[in-house]
């Protein structure tokens, strides 16, 4: 069975991604690793090269800023590193510049993969997600967090990153998958407060106009992190490929208790979900089979 790693990056020193981390929290599970590496303002490239030239090949990309809505930019950058898998690979597994894969996980993704790759119906494989936020000690808890999301596809025609490049799409149809038990760690909202003020600033013009930008982005030396309610204490371990960066961490947060509070109809809903692993309303990017 032969695995591609895949994803793309930029700037990702300038705005604190840990996909050095990213990448090798599923290298050992990867024959090869394409990175589609943008033009970047930092030494972004050099760290990628750096992690292990036997198995990562770089894709030089430049990206196209005139791409604005929807984050359409990221499915562009996704698909030129998945077009650059080998053809006789198995299974494309992607992971984005802020998402690591504990190493506990690692032995189920490898039977999951095992168990399906000569099933022609499964087209990808399906993972429970962590959202970390504000710090490493908190886990969004709440519906306005995506629950679950395609890392592992065939490289098939047809199927392709799918607008922001959140998940995938074949000929515009959903994939047909099987969820594995296994989780993707998303550190993409924990950063020191002036790094994700910066982050945000950029990121969002990838969606939206400089106008849209100035009126709900403000200047800011620091983002807001109590902005959203519904947060939880994390209990479990992190990977251990992210220990450095995380002891390495020299900012605090603790959610405001008031502002952490859900709205009553959202704790209704929430109740509800925890009980019966039910979310009411879920948009799915995937059809479990």
């Amino acid at each position: 069975m032969k695995v591609s790693g895949f994803t793309f990056v930029r700037n990702a020193i300038k705005f604190d991604y840990p996909v050095a981390e990213a990448i090798r929290s599923i290298l050992p599970v990867c024959d090869e690793f394409i990175v589609a590496a943008g033009n970047s303002d930092d030494a972004t490239r050099e760290l990628i090269a750096s992690i292990e030239p036997s198995k990562i090949r770089i894709i030089d990309s430049v990206w196209d800023d005139n791409l604005r809505e929807g984050g359409s930019v990221l499915a562009v950058e996704t698909n030129k590193a998945l077009d650059a898998v080998s053809d006789d690979t198995d299974w494309a597994f992607y992971i984005q510049a802020d998402e690591v894969v504990h190493e506990n996980f690692l032995s189920a993704i490898q039977e999951g993969m095992e168990r399906w790759k000569d099933n022609a119906r499964v087209e990808g494989l399906l993972f429970n997600y962590l959202h970390f936020f504000g710090s490493y000690d908190y886990v969004a808890a709440s519906r306005d967090w995506y629950r679950r999301e395609v890392r592992i596809i065939r490289k098939r025609q047809g199927i392709r990153s799918y607008r922001d490049a959140q998940g995938f799409r074949n000929q515009g149809r959903k994939l047909n998958v099987k969820l594995l038990d296994a989780w993707v760690y998303h550190y993409g909202w924990v950063k020191p407060p002036g790094s994700q003020q910066a982050k945000q600033e950029s990121f969002h013009k990838h969606w939206h106009d400089d106008e849209w930008v100035q009126n709900n982005i403000p200047p800011a030396s620091e983002f807001d992190y109590n902005i959203i309610s519904g947060l939880k204490k994390f209990e479990g371990s992190h990977p251990e490929v992210i220990k450095k960066r995380i002891s390495s961490g020299k900012w605090e947060f603790r959610p405001d208790p008031v502002k952490n509070k859900l709205p009553p109809v959202q704790k209704v809903l929430q109740t509800i979900e925890d009980l019966v692993d039910w979310r009411i309303g879920e948009y799915k990017n995937y059809r479990i089979i």
